[in-house]
């Protein structure tokens, strides 16, 4: 477990620092008090409340049905349970897109009603009116490009983004238009690593890839996914470093065992 005596609270100016200085920055997503607090007395840099929850959580095939006072709720109990990690939280589907103003309310409630320290935004130069409007308040905010989950619908497919020029070109374009905006740091997600990596050199704030590559200053999984519990989900960039859903479903069998066979509770078990 890590020593929280000797590290520094993760804050936007601290992972500009971990760019300069070539330190892999580590986040993980995260939902509930417990999740929260076990991986950032692990040490992660980053928690983020991702709008995943809405499949890992919720049950939902999309990310588009979860709601602001869904995600506010999911942060607040994050955010409750972390100490050092920076608490980052998905602005949702139709809370921003082509309404700035609308954009920042919605950004404001998750400040002021869920504690966290940051929001993030899928996409480019669309939404560029909605990122600069929200910094102006003096909230952080992370850019999220390549696959956007958020427009799944427009894209028809989860498949890898931006390996044409043309798309990959505006890609680089919009990277650095998030960075001139005020970003603090961008999501790369599902795009060639090459492309990935030079996106990374050429910006001065800090990227984050999921299925990006190596080449990224960060990388980012849902928790869900590399702790093993969701079984239905295997693209080539996760890593599963446990199997949870196994480690579960034993646990509660032996549980229904001991239940069913009168074991459990015995005699040190009771009042």
């Amino acid at each position: 477990m890590t020593d929280f005596k000797n590290l520094r609270k993760i804050t936007t100016h601290v992972l500009q620092e971990m760019k300069l200085n070539g330190e892999k920055i580590t986040m993980l997503t995260a939902y509930d008090f417990s999740m929260a607090k076990i991986i950032d007395k692990a040490g992660i840099d980053i928690i983020l409340v991702g709008d995943s929850a809405s499949n890992v959580m919720a049950g939902f095939d999309t990310t588009l049905p979860i709601t602001l006072d869904n995600m506010i709720y999911h942060a607040s109990s994050v955010v409750r349970g972390k100490v050092r990690a920076l608490v980052v939280v998905d602005l949702p589907f139709g809370t921003y897109q082509g309404d700035s103003k609308e954009a920042l309310q919605s950004a404001i409630r998750i400040m002021k009603e869920s504690g966290a320290s940051a929001v993030k935004m899928e996409g480019g130069r669309e939404i560029i009116e909605s990122v600069e409007r929200i910094l102006t308040a003096g909230i952080p905010v992370m850019g999220h490009l390549g696959l956007t989950p958020q427009s799944i619908y427009k894209f028809g497919t989860y498949t890898v983004r931006a390996t044409e020029s043309t798309e990959a070109q505006r890609l680089r374009e919009d990277a650095l238009l998030l960075e001139e905006a005020g970003c603090f740091g961008i999501v790369l997600e599902k795009i060639p690593a090459v492309l990935a990596g030079e996106v990374s050199k050429s910006l001065k704030i800090p990227t984050i890839g999921i299925g990006a590559g190596r080449h990224t200053d960060g990388q980012v999984l849902v928790l869900h996914d590399m702790l093993g519990i969701n079984q239905e989900f295997s693209p080539r960039f996760l890593r599963r470093y446990h199997n949870l859903f196994a480690e579960i479903t034993g646990a509660v069998t032996n549980y229904i065992h001991d239940v069913k066979n009168e074991d459990f509770p015995n005699d040190r078990e009771q009042y």
